[in-house]
């Protein structure tokens, strides 16, 4: 870390995010000028002698001569996770470590791995790590009406509520790799502002070609499928047992493979009208 503070440092600031204290600093003030966008929706700018990860932004610019330009590094405390020539790339990184160390040693909340939707006062929660198509039946259900929560993390509190974690959904073409960040407004949608209880857990993925055809589980499976996903679950187990236990209390929790997501969004919504 000593080596990392002898760099120079021109410009920083602290913020809290969900009780987890983050510092972030830069060589160059246009560097923390760039941070806004990619920091978590719900934060605050406060003055903090002591943090719990510090990010350490260089951006590089131009090298000695015309055609060579100096890498852009990004450092979490000590460890260097981000070295490239294009300063987007690093912003990038920076956003997704800062939200996966945020879900890991958040104080008050439990986050899961799972796409979020509500309708008519219940969520709709749906597990899945990346890749599993959680942000395609997302943007459908929102295109069919339910609220956007989240397309990352479904954030519980300790009565099994979960609360909004707004941030543009992140689509992939069928067989790519690249991400397309995509505003819900860009579906019709619009985004949540209150917690709500939990009235159906969804634990499926996509597979080509397959029908919905699902099987309930019972709670403890339900806990066992959504800890599988929860990013604190080794840090703070006894903490995460307890808010996924009062989150499958009232909700249905459903298995299955899925196909497309679009005649699914329908089916699911209607599932929901009949429990409600």
């Amino acid at each position: 870390m000593e080596k990392v503070d002898r760099l120079g440092w021109a410009a920083g600031f602290s913020l809290k995010a969900y009780g987890v204290r983050i510092g972030i600093r830069s060589n160059e003030q246009a560097g923390l000028d760039r941070v806004w966008p990619h920091l978590p929706h719900q934060h605050e700018i406060v003055d903090l002698p002591v943090v719990d990860r510090l990010y350490s932004i260089i951006i590089g610019g131009a090298g000695p001569r015309a055609n060579v330009k100096r890498f852009n590094l990004l450092y979490a405390d000590h460890v260097r996770i981000a070295r490239s020539v294009d300063v987007a790339e690093v912003f990038e990184r920076l956003e997704s470590d800062l939200r996966l160390f945020v879900a890991e040693v958040a104080r008050h909340r439990v986050f899961v791995h799972a796409g979020v939707v509500g309708w008519k006062g219940k969520a709709i929660v749906i597990p899945g790590r990346s890749y599993s198509g959680k942000s395609t039946l997302v943007s459908e259900l929102v295109k069919a009406g339910a609220t956007y929560y989240s397309d990352e993390y479904a954030v519980f509190d300790s009565r099994g509520r979960v609360y909004p974690f707004p941030k543009p959904l992140e689509m992939r073409e069928r067989g790519e790799w690249k991400q397309t960040k995509v505003g819900v407004e860009h579906f019709g949608g619009r985004t949540a502002t209150k917690p709500i209880p939990v009235g159906l857990v969804m634990v499926t993925e996509y597979k080509a070609g397959a029908h919905w055809r699902p099987r309930p589980l019972s709670g403890g499976q339900a806990v066992l499928a959504l800890l599988a996903n929860t990013v604190s679950a080794r840090r703070q187990p006894e903490r995460a047992l307890l808010a996924l236990q009062r989150v499958v209390a009232a909700a249905q929790t459903l298995k299955g493979v899925r196909g497309e997501a679009v005649p699914l969004a329908s089916s699911i919504l209607a599932t929901m009208e009949k429990n409600t």
